[in-house]
């Protein structure tokens, strides 16, 4: 499935930056952006689950 790519502008609370230097996406950033990218996102608010949702191949 191909998703359309809009530039989102990032925003105070649309992440933080993990113990090792990542970045880490919040719900609110998801939320913005306005799908889900099946790529087991630690906030995501669309219910997304590898292991109960496994993509297909």
């Amino acid at each position: 499935m191909l998703f359309p790519k809009k530039k989102i502008d990032l925003e105070e609370g649309d992440y933080y930056l993990t113990p090792e230097g990542y970045k880490c996406f919040t719900e609110q950033y998801h939320l913005k952006r306005g799908y889900c990218c099946e790529s087991n996102c630690r906030h995501c608010p669309y219910g997304f689950n590898k292991k109960s949702n496994p993509q297909k191949k």
